[in-house]
């Protein structure tokens, strides 16, 4: 269960994830990192899997998408 003020943290599917890579035109090992200890990384993750992070600023009143793969 995450927090209220922690953004959401979603697993891509394996179709999902391939289809980001194929748009960003790199490959997992290009994109940045976060552990498999990390206290923010949805259960059930497992090494590879990637992550996908939205950030609302409320400022700006935009979301903001990241992605991770986990290591």
């Amino acid at each position: 269960m995450q927090h209220i003020l922690q953004p959401k943290h979603i697993i891509l599917k394996e179709e999902e994830a391939n289809k980001l890579l194929r748009n960003l035109n790199v490959n997992s090992n290009q994109l940045p990192k976060i552990k498999l200890s990390d206290p923010a990384v949805p259960m059930g993750c497992k090494f590879g899997d990637i992550i996908k992070i939205e950030r609302f600023d409320a400022e700006k009143r935009k979301k903001f998408v990241y992605y991770r793969v986990v290591v």
